[in-house]
């Protein structure tokens, strides 16, 4: 039987030839770390993969067990340097491991809280934007309901898909609303549709 996203999706005749060509993974399981969630999508803005996923396993290898935001906050930014950081992203991670000492981000709270929540608390943290919340928000949280109109592979594939301009995110958006409760898979199909062009 048919998941109800990909029934709900597939009334978009653009959006269903993604449906029955691409097979989305589901990310269930293992316990939530969402203060490393933050740091990993902090890593990775801006670099590749594989860059990024290099540098986050030199962090978690410093660890016998995850490392804790306090842990974090005994490394120097020079330390964190040294294991591929920027200056500015080792101060982001210092960041997101003092709004959770600190209490400002609640990780053991967030699942109560609604996206437009989640969003503010993220994004009140010095070098977490959107992008950032909406990344938390889909792959964290596992929201079904998130798109990201700033991320550039979403606005590519619906730019070359439906021929609107990438720029135009109002016109983006509005063709978003097609998708809705179900955004989050619409993101996952169109970042698919790149990896084969």
């Amino acid at each position: 039987m048919s998941h109800p996203y990909k029934v709900h999706l597939s009334h978009d005749p653009i959006m269903k030839t993604l449906v029955e060509k691409h097979e989305i993974k589901h990310y269930w399981g293992g316990q939530p770390n969402y203060f490393l969630d933050l740091a990993e999508i902090v890593t990775g803005q801006q670099l590749s993969m594989k860059a990024a996923d290099a540098i986050f396993k030199r962090l978690l290898d410093l660890f016998p067990d995850k490392p804790t935001p306090q842990q974090i906050l005994s490394l120097s930014i020079d330390q964190l340097r040294a294991l591929g950081f920027s200056r500015p992203k080792g101060s982001y991670i210092h960041n997101i491991a003092t709004a959770v000492v600190e209490g400002s981000l609640p990780v053991d709270q967030l699942d109560q809280l609604t996206d437009e929540e989640v969003a503010s608390k993220v994004t009140a943290i010095k070098g977490l934007g959107p992008w950032s919340a909406e990344m938390f928000l889909m792959f964290s949280l596992k929201r079904p309901d998130v798109f990201s109109v700033g991320d550039l592979g979403v606005r590519t594939a619906i730019s070359r898909l439906y021929g609107i301009d990438r720029e135009d995110r109002s016109s983006i958006l509005n063709l978003s609303l097609q998708w809705r409760p179900f955004r989050t898979y619409a993101c996952r199909y169109l970042w698919a549709s790149l990896d084969n062009v």
